[in-house]
């Protein structure tokens, strides 16, 4: 998504307003209107206009009781526009009025292996093989995700010019090979399934611990993540690393009340109150993946993997009733399948808490020479724990102190620095991604 446009108004608060409301509604304005135009560019561009509208009328006019509903409609009345314009250019009225009609009005005879949902349907676009693979996830992070193009390069660890490159040249690639707006069947539907699965897990995450802003959560995007995974679900039973995926989400979702405190700053996992935590998502979770397990007959995938470290999590009634040595084994699982230095940061969290803090430390070591991890907070973070653990705390204070100097979420930042102001006060463990 383009980033929302400077308009000039007096009223500060108001403008605020709207454009927060214009963030939250944009990925599904972006899709009804591609549905119309076909072009995720242009779409982008309508839906930007529509935010302009709301900007003019609604501080005088009031905020409609449907914003969505309403910038939606002002996007798509003038996508029509733009497409009647286009028929009098092109001169063929009658062709083109057809496929505009057509975009509007469901078949006379259903497909079992259609899904009336244009949000997925900008997933699966945006995921075209066309793209590369880093393209495919900027792009539909920035459609369907909202995010900005520094979110974005947070998200996926890429430098912010070349996150850009990539949203530009996908947006381009699509509109110039006139890729269809459509959830492909067969087998194009399964080769294109990794980069899906991929960019809603991505987007979840962003939802789950925002990268930056004022708020730790964005719950908004862990609604869209995971609905569109419960739809995936449907749509193919038969894999496994689908119900894996979903039942991640799932089990990550139940702790989302107990996360942060009242004033919005984020709760450790081993300091949650696990009677908040979400009974229905947990044994949904535990539903989905025994789905995974049963149409299984390989190796499990990474998704399934992870998917079962959560699982360890909601089982366990207190922090001290995890069972870590499971996790480092399916961590180590999980960095044969799927190597990471994210992967290995959490596997080292998981070892120390099995074998103490000293055997976690030996496996940060060498984490801190990946580049891919240099601007990472939760790397000095999670080194800052492993040394406050073995009492070297004039150490970790300096770790804390880096890693909220790297954090661009202000919850997170002001609760690092809070971290390098007390290291030494509570020596209890676990402050790091592998317990949340």
């Amino acid at each position: 998504m383009t980033e929302p446009r400077s308009t000039a108004h007096p009223d500060a608060a108001a403008t605020r307003a709207i454009e927060t409301v214009f963030r939250m509604e944009a990925p599904r304005i972006i899709a009804a209107v591609t549905r119309v135009v076909r072009d995720v560019g242009i779409a982008e561009e309508l839906a930007q206009d529509a935010l302009v509208a709301a900007l003019e009328q609604w501080p005088q006019a009031g905020v409609p009781d449907s914003p969505g509903a309403w910038l939606t409609a002002v996007a798509r009345r003038r996508a029509v526009d733009l497409v009647r314009r286009r028929e009098n250019y092109a001169r063929k009225l009658q062709e083109v009025g057809r496929a505009t009609e057509f975009a509007y009005e469901a078949p006379a005879v259903a497909d079992p292996d259609d899904i009336d949902d244009d949000l997925l349907r900008l997933v699966f676009m945006s995921c075209h093989p066309v793209l590369s693979a880093e393209a495919r996830v900027a792009l539909t992070l920035r459609l369907l995700g909202g995010l900005t193009t520094a979110e974005i390069a947070r998200a996926v660890l890429a430098p912010e010019p070349t996150v850009a490159q990539r949203i530009v040249r996908a947006k381009r690639t699509l509109a110039t090979r006139n890729v269809a707006f459509e959830v492909p069947a067969g087998l194009d539907r399964g080769a294109r399934l990794g980069s899906v699965l991929e960019v809603i897990y991505l987007i979840f995450n962003e939802g789950y611990a925002a990268t930056a802003g004022d708020d730790y959560l964005r719950p908004g995007l862990c609604e869209d993540a995971l609905r569109l995974a419960r739809v995936l679900q449907s749509l193919m039973p038969k894999e496994p690393e689908v119900h894996g995926l979903a039942a991640l989400l799932e089990l990550q979702s139940s702790r989302a009340g107990a996360r942060t405190a009242a004033d919005g700053s984020p709760v450790l996992l081993r300091d949650q109150n696990r009677s908040r935590w979400n009974t229905l998502l947990i044994r949904r979770g535990f539903a989905a993946l025994s789905r995974a397990d049963a149409v299984s007959s390989g190796p499990p995938g990474s998704y399934v993997l992870q998917a079962a470290i959560a699982a360890c999590h909601a089982r366990a009634h207190t922090c001290e009733a995890t069972n870590w040595r499971q996790i480092a084994t399916l961590y180590g699982l999980l960095a044969a399948r799927s190597p990471s230095p994210v992967v290995e940061l959490n596997r080292a969290v998981a070892v120390s808490m099995v074998d103490g803090p000293a055997a976690g430390l030996d496996l940060v070591a060498p984490l801190t020479d990946e580049p891919a991890l240099r601007d990472y907070h939760l790397l000095p973070s999670v080194r800052g724990d492993l040394l406050e653990r073995l009492g070297r705390f004039a150490e970790a204070r300096t770790e804390y102190a880096h890693a909220a100097a790297l954090a661009r979420n202000e919850r997170e930042r002001n609760f690092l620095l809070a971290k390098s102001r007390t290291a030494g006060d509570n020596l209890s463990p676990e402050s790091s991604p592998s317990g949340d």
